[in-house]
This record gives C-alpha cells, sequence and structure tokens, in this order.
C-alpha cells in the first residue's frame, strides 16, 4: 500500500496550545499541538478539536495560536477539528483558570461546568438561523414598585451604569414579590451603556419570574434564559445565541455564571445564601464567588441581591470592595407585614399541627381566611413524618439493618427505613424497651391534612419538592410549602406561618442562624404590608437573634453581627477554610506533602460518615485554616499536593475550598 503523504503545518501560527479535557492535577496545563495545514481555518481560539494524548485521542479546547513552542521535543498533530464554532471565549478561559486556582481545582473540571457538550444539529440550525443582534430595548418607563428611589444610592446606582460604570453593590430586597422586576431595571440601564450582563438565580421558577420581567422591560429577543430542563439542543442553542453576541443578556442557575456574554457590564447574583448555587461537582465553586471573580477580571459592575444578606456580603461591604444600597427604616415599615414570634414555644414540639400552631397563628390565619385571603403555612420538611423518635427516651428511630433514619409515608402505616426501604414491623426501642414512637418533625403533606380537618371546608393547596406550584390564585386558602417551593398568591398572603422554627436553628451547622432567617425572610416577604393587615407568625424563642432580626426585618444588622462573631472565633468568610476528605492515609499524606502556609491550622482528622459505600471508621475529614490573605497560597499548595499524588495514581482525596455546610 503507498504511504501517506506526511501532514505540514500551517503557515501561520501553526502552534495551538489546547485544555486538554483530562481532570488529573499533575497534567492541569495547556499542551502545544502543531495545526494541520489543511485544518488551519477551522483550528481558531476557542474551538473544540481531538487531540491524541497518552495514545488516546480525547476532546480539548484551543486557547490560543501562536507562532512558536517551547518544547524542547517533537509536537504531535492536532488530530481532527470538532467544530470551528468558537464557544470558549478569552474572558471565559480566563475565569476559568481563575476558579480552578481559587478552588483548588483543575481546569478541565470547571471547563465541563462552563460550557455544554456540543449538539450539531442544533448547531448547524443556528448557524442557518443567524441574524443580527437585537435593536434597543423599547423606552418604557418604571413602574412605581420597581422605583430604585425607594433605595438609599438606588437612583445612583443606576445612574453609575447608564454612564457605562462599573459599581458593585449588596441590594437587601424590600419586601415584596417585584425584585424581578427591580433586577430589569438595573438590565436596562447596563444594555443602555451597549454592556451585557449575567444574571444568576437559585432555581428555575425563579428564572421564569426574570424572565418574565425582562420581556416586560425590554422586549422580546433581548435575552435568554438557560435552565437544566432545556434539554440539551434547546440549551446548545441559546449557548451560541450568547456566544455570537446575538444578545447581550442571559438569565439562569449556576452554569450561567460562566455564559460568553460580550463586553460584559453587570453580573447579578439573587438569594446568594441558598445552597443551590453551590456547585456538587468539582471543584465545587459557589456562584457568589465566581461572579465576583468574574466582575473583578472584567471589571463589570456586580450586584448581590436578596431578601436576605449574607456574612459573606457583609464582608464585602466592609471591606469596602461593595457599596450597601438598603431601603429606608420608613421603606420597610410601609411594606414589611407585622411580624410576632409564637407565644408558646413549647407547644412547638408536639407531634401535631393543633398543638404546634399557637394562639396567635391561628389568629392570623383565621384573620387571612375571614379576609378571603390565602395563608401560607411554612414547613420545614416534605413528607408525611420524616423524622421519629421514642415517645419515652426521644431515643431517634434507626433501621435496625443499615441504621438509616426511619420514617412513615401516610397514616397507619409501619415506620420505613429511609434509606434502604425495609419496613421496621415491631419496632421496639434499644435504649428503654419501648414501643411506642412519635414524630420529632412533623413534614408537608402530615401538616396539610392536619390543618384540613382543622379548617373544614377551607382549599388546601400544597407545595413541595416534585409538586411546586408557582402561583395561586387570590381567595381563601391555606397554602402549605417547604422552604424555597413557596408560590406566589395573587395579591398577597394575608398571613404567614413560620412553624417548626427550633427544628432550623438547632441544626449543628455554622449557618443555622442565617438560612432560617433567609427562609423566613423569603416567605414573608409574600405577605401583604402590615397596613393591609398582613401578619407573619414565626414558632421560635422571641429572643433568638434570627427570631429577632425578623420581627425587625433587619437583614443586614443580622448579617454585620455574624461576620462580627465569625470574625472572632476564626470562621468562613473572615478565613480561608479548606476541607480535605477521604481515606485516613490518603488525608494524612495530602496534609504532611502539601507546603501549607505559615499561619496554618489543622483541625482534625476526625471520622466521618459512611461515604462511596467505605466503612466510617475508614473516612476522615480534616480542616485547613488560614487567615483570609493566604487563600490563594493555601489552595494553590492542596492543588500541588494533589497533582504529586495524581501521578503517582495514589488514592484521591477530595478537597473543597471554602464548603458552605461546614458543620
Amino acid at each position: 500500500m503507498p504511504m501517506s503523504a506526511p501532514k505540514a503545518a500551517a503557515e501561520v501560527d501553526p502552534i495551538a496550545r489546547v485544555a486538554v479535557d483530562i481532570s488529573l492535577a499533575h497534567l492541569d496545563r495547556p499542551f502545544d499541538y502543531v495545526v494541520p495545514d489543511q485544518l488551519a481555518a477551522a483550528v481558531v481560539a476557542g474551538s473544540r478539536v481531538r487531540v491524541r494524548f497518552a495514545g488516546q485521542l480525547v476532546d480539548g479546547f484551543v486557547l490560543e495560536r501562536v507562532a512558536g513552542t517551547e518544547h524542547p521535543r517533537r509536537l504531535a498533530f492536532i488530530e481532527r477539528s470538532v467544530s470551528a464554532e468558537v464557544v470558549l471565549t478569552a474572558e471565559v478561559a480566563g475565569l476559568a483558570r481563575a476558579v480552578a486556582d481559587h478552588w483548588a481545582g483543575t481546569m478541565a473540571d470547571v471547563l465541563r461546568l462552563a460550557v455544554p457538550p456540543r449538539h450539531a444539529r442544533a448547531e448547524v440550525a443556528a448557524a442557518a438561523a443567524r441574524g443580527l443582534p437585537a435593536g434597543p430595548p423599547p423606552a418604557t418607563a418604571p413602574g412605581e414598585l420597581t422605583d430604585w428611589g425607594r433605595y438609599g444610592a438606588g437612583r445612583s446606582l443606576l445612574a453609575a451604569l447608564r454612564a457605562g460604570r462599573s459599581p458593585r453593590a449588596v441590594w437587601p430586597a424590600l419586601p415584596g414579590p417585584h425584585w424581578p422586576a427591580e433586577i430589569a431595571e438595573l438590565v436596562a440601564a447596563t444594555i443602555a451603556a451597549a454592556r451585557g450582563v449575567v444574571i444568576v438565580v437559585p432555581d428555575a421558577r425563579d428564572v421564569a419570574r426574570v424572565d418574565a420581567a425582562l420581556v416586560a422591560r425590554l422586549g422580546v429577543g433581548q435575552h435568554v434564559a438557560l435552565t437544566a430542563d432545556l434539554g440539551p439542543a434547546e440549551r446548545y442553542r441559546r449557548f451560541l445565541a450568547i456566544s455570537r453576541g446575538e444578545v447581550r443578556v442571559v438569565v439562569g442557575t449556576r452554569a450561567a455564571a460562566f455564559a460568553p456574554v460580550r463586553n460584559l457590564g453587570l453580573v447579578v447574583i439573587w438569594d446568594d445564601g441558598d445552597d443551590l448555587h453551590a456547585e456538587p461537582r468539582a471543584p465545587y465553586p459557589h456562584v457568589r464567588e465566581v461572579l465576583m471573580l468574574r466582575a473583578h477580571l472584567a471589571e463589570a459592575a456586580a450586584v448581590i441581591g436578596g431578601h436576605a444578606v449574607t456574612a459573606e456580603a457583609a464582608r464585602l461591604v466592609e471591606s469596602g470592595w461593595a457599596k450597601l444600597v438598603a431601603p429606608s427604616r420608613a421603606q420597610v415599615r410601609l411594606l414589611a407585614p407585622l411580624v410576632r414570634p409564637g407565644d408558646d414555644p413549647a407547644a412547638a414540639r408536639q407531634p401535631s399541627a393543633g398543638g404546634r400552631l399557637p394562639t396567635q397563628a391561628w389568629e392570623a390565619a383565621h384573620a387571612a381566611l375571614g379576609d378571603a385571603t390565602p395563608a401560607l403555612i411554612q414547613v420545614p420538611r416534605r413528607g408525611y413524618l420524616p423524622s421519629l423518635s421514642c415517645d419515652h427516651c426521644r431515643t431517634t428511630l434507626r433501621c435496625p439493618t443499615c441504621a438509616g433514619p426511619l420514617a412513615t409515608t401516610d397514616a397507619g402505616t409501619a415506620p420505613a427505613c429511609r434509606w434502604c426501604g425495609r419496613l421496621a414491623v415491631g419496632w421496639t426501642c434499644p435504649e428503654c424497651g419501648s414501643r411506642r414512637f412519635r414524630a420529632t418533625v412533623v413534614g408537608a403533606r402530615r401538616t396539610a391534612e392536619e390543618l384540613g380537618r382543622a379548617f373544614p371546608g377551607v382549599v388546601v393547596r400544597t407545595s413541595a419538592q416534585g409538586q411546586v406550584l408557582d402561583r395561586v390564585p387570590a381567595g381563601a386558602a391555606l397554602v402549605i410549602a417547604t422552604p424555597g417551593a413557596e408560590p406566589v398568591a395573587e395579591g398577597g398572603y394575608g398571613a404567614a406561618l413560620l412553624l417548626d422554627g427550633w427544628a432550623l436553628l438547632s441544626r449543628a451547622d455554622l449557618r443555622a442562624g442565617e438560612e432560617a432567617l433567609r427562609r423566613w425572610l423569603n416567605a414573608a416577604a409574600l405577605v401583604r404590608p402590615a397596613a393591609d393587615g398582613g401578619r407573619v407568625v414565626v414558632l421560635g424563642d422571641g429572643t433568638l437573634r434570627a427570631v429577632q432580626a425578623l420581627v425587625r426585618w433587619d437583614p443586614v444588622g443580622h448579617a454585620e453581627r455574624e461576620l462580627a462573631e465569625r470574625t472572632t472565633l476564626g470562621f468562613p468568610p473572615a478565613v480561608t477554610l479548606a476541607e480535605v476528605a477521604g481515606a485516613a492515609a490518603a488525608v494524612a499524606e495530602l496534609v504532611a506533602a502539601a507546603e501549607l502556609p505559615v499561619e496554618v491550622e489543622v483541625l482534625g482528622p476526625v471520622p466521618v460518615g459512611n461515604a462511596g459505600g467505605r466503612p466510617a471508621t475508614e473516612q476522615v475529614r480534616a480542616l485547613i485554616r488560614v487567615p483570609r490573605a493566604q487563600g490563594a497560597a493555601l489552595a494553590r499548595a492542596l492543588h500541588e499536593a494533589q497533582g504529586v499524588r495524581s501521578a503517582r495514581k495514589a488514592e484521591p482525596v477530595r478537597v473543597r475550598v471554602d464548603p458552605i455546610d461546614v458543620g
């Protein structure tokens, strides 16, 4: 057979620097390849290619084309061009590198989060339908309820955005469901200066609300919405519309933080305390920090909004990186409902809806129903009776087979394990021998069942995971919802009952108080103002800080006190904290091998629960704490140690920098 002709290199910039899709820490760098002459036009910066690496064909992104290389040996040729479409802009590539460095991860892992998988048909269809960028937004005036003059520096913020400047703000939003329209005003001001916008919200329901507000304010064709439920083809088509510059505004969930918006002028995150903003895949970045990092690198404006304020946002204000754009107390009093703690904290632990509602809660619900308005009841847990304990000694019910928690899924059924599904027929308490059990926490379905009996003839609606309502009509009704699933009521709720406050506040978590207040504020913000009869009753100890902050509607003060306490105690965000988890020997080896900063404190390792099928005694976790100024050095040291271990094919260890679930 005749031999094939040798490949010839491209005449101009024959070297391509490629980010190879390999997540090994010791290979976390670009590699140089020769661009074949026949692929010179297709292999462009930001395009997808296939290259041979360690004898296998792997995917990669072209970072740049250059004239030469410093590699001393002969370079391999790029095998083929997957597509000439530019899907990785230089700005997003730089952001991906910065995110990987900040969270001690690899760029390959970040790029999997940033760039969706290619869909060839969608790419071809999008190219055929490609049009000119959308025109300027319609000249519509903001409504009374979106007047940024209600916030101290709100009009100055809008003026700065219209002028093309890059202000940074922490925005505690006023009560009410109008925050999507207020975000739309920020977007309108930014695109008036011919700059792009990235908006990230916790879930698809919030995306839909902001999407509707943007259409109402800007018109059709000015933006795209990105959510996971779009499907691969439609999601990729919308991604291409952004990367090609056909739209300048994107709203979406986590992955939208990396959307390749051109001439970025503003990033917005709503409700940054929601745990949906924390990426569950390596390198485990948080959207808030990703967007703040992106705003810094792109010299763009940044707004952190929400009804609640996190300690991380308070630190940005304290450091001077952001300014507080807050409403006056007069505006808060005008729009906030009347909030009161429950008058009988002991009743909150009774295992029935009737026993759990103190006098004030009953009165608030009756008043709302009497005014023909819906009443919102927030329940911390979904299901029926999701947590059980011995009626005599209060020992938590555990499965005798796998030690998983026992729960009941319906009235009259025997407890079943939530892990393995086995029924615990004839259960006996291993501590005291009792056969009677009680509810530790009552779920949304059981609450709906009992309140339905307590308020006969009243419509009862349930909104929880698996059946989340977006809106409910006006009229007398009881709406039972879990946190984050509260629907918007037409005209607002007449009352909100926030049950089982003790269950939220007693969690062994650094952010328990902050998270409880965030959930309460989000629900209370849907209630009518006090002048219109709106009332909120929270079942919790009225002397606790989070309850007091809700009563005063003071999220800023609560966040400032949280930050002050964490600074004193050495907790995030005042310090950088890294979690190293895995097999005991592997964790010890990694900590010993890392060249940690001088001012370092290693806590542990301590055993952790069963993970990945490994016995609990073999899994440990160590916490490494350093001053905030040395956070970059800590991440670099852990990444380098991971690289040494991955080169030796040692057992992997999970590294998370500033995890949100520090218990």
